[in-house]
This record gives structure tokens, C-alpha cells and sequence, in this order.
């Protein structure tokens, strides 16, 4: 990494790990302190100035990857946070408690599977009750696995992508669309796999795909509550999902080095945007698609 402030002017294409990677598998879910370079959440590089000052936030899948990348930036930028991961994942997430609590901001830690509806109104009621209410949602976890042939992709599986991706997403909006004040945001998590889905992907793509399309949806809706939605689709991004089973051990030598910027993302490098949508800043922009894909742009 050429340089640990995001505010240095560096050249894109260096500015982060570059392939070859070592094989790396995990059990599900993964945890990114295991991951072979550590990804980048912004631990030390991330730098606020109080646009989010006040607001109360909850991210599903805040332990890790992107989801963690937002739960540190909307800290540091003076909100309050939620986050909600697996049981297994808890040590990650001890590490993203820490991180918040030290900008003086509370954090909730509420574990569950998102798979479970009255899971997902639970995680909402608490979010609202423990952060003394909620304005912003970032939709971020979600479950991917590649199978190779679709003989092999089980209705189990398919299913269980679809109920962590898509109706988990639903439940939660649903769940808190009540409790959302005028002025209050929705950021989901979609992925250019809606876009240019990878053949061992066919369960994973179409559910990035639904997100597009209901928040678009969703976002007609409730304007008219005074809430904005929008939505942030990555590319390649090292995070644990790739290395427990979203990606063949195979890919992950070279992860992101089909896109122009012959690199993946890191987290780090999604959680500005997911500011940009939170804040005030882009109050004229609601049922947006926001591409962060080294690249390889979005239609």
C-alpha cells in the first residue's frame, strides 16, 4: 500500500495488493483477520469530518468486508451503529465494537441469521430501541457460493442465497420503514454480478439482480415519506465471502485481475460512497445504481 491516508494522491492500480494471492479456504463465513493480505476497512486509513453526526445506523454483516468498511466510516462520522453478523463471526466483530466505541460513538452488537424472519424484525426493533432510533440502513451481508454446474446447485443452496440476499433485505425494510423519519436513508448492496454474472454464480447473480430492481422499486415508494434508496454494486472486493466459497480457491490466486485496474477492491474503497448516499450531500438522489468496480463499468 503506497501510502495509509485516503486523501494522498496515489495511482489506483498500486495503491492496494495486486495478484497473485495464495490459496486461502475457510469454513463459512470466513473471517477477514485470517485473510492472506488482511483487507483494508479503514482502520487506519479512514478519516471523517462529522457528516454523519447524530444519526443512527444499522449494518447487516459489520463484522467483515464492506459491511464493517461502513459501520467504521459512519463511526467516524459521528453516528451511532448497529451491526448485525453470524454468531461465528464474533471475533471479527469484537474488532468493529472496538473501532466504533473508540470515536465515542455506541455500538450495538447483535448477532443472528438474516435467513430468519422474526430474526429480522428482532434485529430492527433492537437496533431502534438500543440506538434510541434509526434513520440509516445499509443493507450489506449477503451469502455467495460458486458451483460450477447448475446439475450440482442444490434447492437447498438456492434458497439459502436467496433468503440472506433478497428476503432478508425485504423483511428488514419492511421493519423499519415504520420507524424511519423524514430524511432517513436505505443503502443496499447489490454487486456487477447483476449486470455480468459469472457462470458459477447462478444462484448468487439473479439475487443481486432483484436488489437492483426492488430498490428501484422501493425507492418510488417511500419518497414520498421523505426516505431515499439507492444502492452500491462492487466488483471484485477481498473480503472473506470470496475466500469461504464465493470464489474456486483457483480464482482467488488471481481475484481481480480480470478488471482494468488488474486488482481487487478492498473494503476501505466502498465506504466513502456508502457516506455519500447516507448524508445530506446527496439528498437530490434516490433509486440510484452506484458502480465500484476498478473499471469495469456498469451499463
Amino acid at each position: 500500500m503506497a501510502s495509509a491516508n485516503q486523501f494522498d494522491i496515489q495511482n489506483p492500480l498500486t495503491q492496494y495488493p495486486q495478484p497473485e494471492f495464495p490459496k486461502q479456504p475457510q469454513p463459512v463465513p470466513g473471517l477477514a483477520s485470517k485473510m492472506q493480505p488482511v483487507p483494508d476497512h479503514g482502520e487506519k486509513s479512514y478519516k471523517g469530518f462529522g457528516r454523519l453526526k447524530g444519526r443512527k445506523a444499522l449494518v447487516t454483516g459489520g463484522d467483515s468486508g464492506i459491511g464493517r468498511a461502513a459501520a467504521i466510516a459512519f463511526a467516524r462520522e459521528g453516528a451511532d451503529v448497529a451491526i448485525n453478523y453470524l454468531p461465528e463471526e464474533q471475533s471479527d466483530a469484537d474488532e468493529v465494537i472496538k473501532l466504533i466505541e473508540a470515536e465515542g460513538r455506541k455500538a450495538v452488537a447483535i448477532p443472528g441469521d438474516l435467513k430468519s424472519e422474526e430474526f429480522c424484525k428482532d434485529l430492527v426493533e433492537r437496533a431502534h430501541s438500543e440506538l434510541g432510533g434509526l434513520d440509516l440502513v445499509a443493507n450489506v451481508a449477503g451469502r455467495q457460493k460458486a458451483v460450477e454446474s447448475i446439475a450440482d446447485l442444490t434447492t437447498e443452496q438456492f434458497d439459502e442465497t436467496f433468503k440472506t440476499n433478497v428476503y432478508a433485505l425485504f423483511w428488514i425494510c419492511k421493519a423499519a420503514l415504520p420507524l424511519l423519519p423524514e430524511g432517513a436513508t436505505i443503502i443496499n448492496t447489490a454487486s456487477i454480478q447483476a449486470y455480468e454474472p459469472s457462470a458459477s454464480l447462478l444462484d448468487y447473480a439473479p439475487t443481486k439482480s432483484s436488489i437492483v430492481a426492488f430498490s428501484k422499486a422501493l425507492s418510488k415508494q417511500v419518497i414520498e415519506q421523505g426516505v431515499r434508496v439507492n444502492v452500491v454494486a462492487p466488483g471484485p472486493v477481498w473480503t472473506p465471502l470470496q475466500t469461504s466459497g464465493g470464489q474456486p480457491q483457483e480464482a482467488i490466486v488471481k481475484f481481480g485481475s480480470q478488471v482494468p485496474m488488474k486488482r481487487p477492491g478492498q473494503p476501505a474503497e466502498c465506504a466513502p460512497l456508502y457516506v455519500f448516499l447516507a448524508s445530506q450531500e446527496s439528498s437530490y438522489i434516490t433509486g440510484e445504481v452506484f458502480g465500484v468496480t476498478g473499471g469495469n463499468t456498469l451499463p
